[in-house]
């Protein structure tokens, strides 16, 4: 493999029933970080059916390119289809990059993507960078959490990740952003997709994103039972936030998983992040470390946790919540 035939960045601009994902504008906004160092271009890859009118959009928030394969075979997510897609245009246009957002369908995508090319996928990043050398090097947790492991891929190009939601930080969106909007035709084989999708039932629940929300108070193994976590959701009412929590609280069935913080949850950014009862294992600080302003409250002074905690409350919170709550009623009724 000639290493110097590859240039550029690809990322997965990934797209649902015509909805963009942030994950894949987030992706083009570290593409054009890493792209200026590498003086490249950074092109987002549009899959589906009726979906070009997201390729100015792509461009507005920072594309150089936004390369578009409008098929009836996409219009609902099939991972043979895509890979057929994704690999014919990673073959024509030979980038050294190629960045996969870590979500349901690109955990599905990517390792189907990375063997059909012979390349390597290093999963679930939270961190990307360029070394010495132009090499990608690829931060994920490694050893149950336990540390931090960076990758690099050598001999094979693209160099190839997928990138979990939240952790990287979309440009600003600006609709004078200029760029290429291309069509790329794709021949499928139909003979190779063994899978058809009958019917699509989705499930009637009312769901919360985490990783949108502007503040979240987050509840760990300190809360103790679901009466003080009840507590809690009275405290995140009155500040308007989110209840999330640590694994442990999933795990008891307190709270469902699409709430979780952490390596096995999700990766959140919030302006506001209260810890609460929470020891701050690596596996949890993961998730909520890029959160602008880290508040914890613990009554073990010695907890991981405050290391990352811009304001830290040694006491039992179950004791302290009270107060803040009554507190902010106070300033509210000043109002």
């Amino acid at each position: 493999m000639n290493l110097n035939e590859y240039r550029g960045i690809l990322v997965f601009a990934e797209q649902r029933e015509g909805i963009l994902e942030n994950v894949g504008l987030e992706l083009i906004g570290k593409g054009k970080e890493l792209a200026k160092l590498l003086d490249e271009k950074v092109t987002a890859v549009l899959l589906g059916h009726n979906i070009e009118n997201l390729a100015k959009e792509l461009l507005a928030y920072g594309a150089d390119e936004v390369v578009v394969v409008d098929a009836k075979e996409l219009a609902i997510y099939d991972t043979e289809a895509y890979t057929q897609a994704f690999s014919a245009i990673i073959k024509d246009r030979k980038p050294e990059i190629a960045l996969v957002g870590a979500t349901t369908i690109g955990r599905d995508l990517g390792p189907r993507i990375s063997s059909r090319i012979q390349t390597g996928l290093t999963a679930d990043c939270t961190s990307l960078e360029i070394g010495d050398n132009r090499e990608l090097l690829m931060t994920r947790p490694a050893f149950g959490g336990n540390l931090m492991a960076t990758i690099i891929c050598p001999d094979h190009r693209p160099q190839m990740s997928t990138v979990r939601p939240g952790v990287m930080q979309k440009e600003v969106r600006n609709e004078l952003n200029q760029g290429i909007i291309s069509h790329f035709p794709v021949q499928f084989d139909n003979s190779k997709m063994k899978v058809k999708v009958l019917e699509i039932v989705k499930e009637e629940k009312e769901k919360v994103d985490i990783s949108e929300a502007n503040i979240l108070v987050s509840a760990g193994r300190g809360v103790g039972n679901k009466e003080n976590f009840v507590k809690l959701e009275a405290f995140a009412n009155e500040i308007n936030g989110i209840m999330s929590a640590s694994r442990a609280l999933v795990d008891s069935g307190i709270i469902g998983h699409d709430r979780q913080v952490g390596q096995t949850g999700k990766t959140v950014r919030p302006n506001l992040y209260f810890a609460l009862g929470i020891s701050g294992a690596i596996q949890h600080l993961a998730g909520m470390e890029e959160s602008e302003y880290i508040i914890a409250i613990n009554k073990d002074k010695y907890a991981p946790i405050f290391g990352s905690a811009d304001l830290g409350i040694v006491a039992d919170l179950n004791k302290v919540t009270p107060h803040l709550i009554e507190e902010i009623k106070k300033l509210k009724a000043c109002r």
